[in-house]
């Protein structure tokens, strides 16, 4: 597995982390515990060195990667976020720095560990100024409890105002083939001030796998049930989206989840994207994905495609929506 480093930090790792959300949170039943300890170790036997979980997702998700990650605790990078109300994402944002440091405390015991290597604001607190975020999160730094700062769904004005404080290594935020909103003002912003850029759902919460189509049905509590752009007349539209990428997978004996992903790393050398799955041999499909090349004709043939489509519905219902790019 080829490595990266994120931006001006001394934070490398490999070029595709994964993203531990999905295994107990955010699309339908948990996965058995064991089994997600045996998924997350079969990743580091496969060379992934970067895992993402959050407060929010439930204690039993940063538990099951503290205990996962306990063999090879000096060979990879844990990143967790805080930033929500008793750690509910239902309740809105509680940044604060006392609950900061609570969070840290908190999630060092689940985790298993002595520090946390990369902390983020899960989302900006309109209640508590930036500055007082950056200050926390840079004693926690000072402390040693913590390694680097993160930023997730930040806005322009959010990130300098944090990395004027407290150097900011990572913003996590959507960014896709289906969502490349990222490319207007974030990603000259990160490039400007040296910002690695770590995008979650590079796969289109799945969309772009081509296993999803307008006959698909969710299980009740996948949040997927809420998003405008998977209701069921968007994802008919959509499909032309996935047509597209899948002829050119074919092109190059790749399936459309590598093609998606490796679009992905070939945008900017301190891109790590963060695919969940809860299948092995998805995981190896997604990994694969750093193998592939694209060069500037197969670029350029992807953006003809995309040019030529709409994508049809929101990324996320108002309410959350609210919630990103502040």
């Amino acid at each position: 597995m080829q490595q990266r480093t994120l931006g001006n930090s001394d934070l490398t790792v490999s070029a595709i982390g994964f993203g531990c959300m999905g295994l107990s949170f955010g699309y339908g039943p948990a996965t058995d515990k064991n089994e997600a300890i045996a998924l997350i170790r079969k990743a580091v036997d496969l060379g992934v060195t970067l895992f993402d979980t959050a407060e929010a997702y439930g204690a039993i998700n940063e538990e099951i990667v503290g205990e996962a990650l306990a063999p090879f605790r000096d060979k990879v990078v844990i990143a967790t976020k805080f930033g929500f109300k008793d750690g509910d994402s239902t309740k809105g944002q509680d940044s604060r720095p006392e609950r900061i440091r609570a969070v840290a405390e908190a999630s060092l015991k689940r985790l298993k560990t002595d520090r946390i290597d990369l902390f983020y604001q899960h989302r900006v607190d309109p209640n508590v100024p930036m500055e007082d975020v950056a200050g926390a999160v840079k004693d926690l730094i000072a402390e040693g409890k913590v390694k680097h700062f993160g930023l997730s769904e930040a806005g322009v004005q959010s990130i300098r105002r944090a990395h004027a404080v407290q150097p900011v290594t990572a913003l996590q935020s959507e960014y896709s083939l289906w969502w490349r909103e990222p490319e207007k003002e974030i990603l000259p912003t990160l490039e400007e001030l040296g910002i690695g850029f770590i995008p979650f759902s590079p796969l289109g919460k799945g969309f772009l796998t081509g296993k999803i189509d307008e006959n698909t049905s969710f299980t009740k509590d996948d949040f997927r049930n809420i998003v405008p752009r998977f209701s069921p007349a968007a994802r008919k539209a959509n499909q032309a989206l996935v047509d597209r990428l899948a002829a050119i997978a074919a092109g190059k004996n790749a399936t459309p989840a590598q093609i998606a992903i490796a679009w992905l790393l070939a945008q900017k050398p301190w891109i790590v994207p963060i695919p969940g799955t809860t299948k092995l041999h998805r995981l190896q499909e997604n990994l694969s994905a750093a193998s592939i090349e694209l060069g500037a004709a197969d670029l350029a043939q992807i953006q003809d495609a995309l040019s030529q489509i709409t994508v049809e519905g929101d990324r996320y219902p108002a309410h959350l929506a609210a919630r990103a790019g502040r």
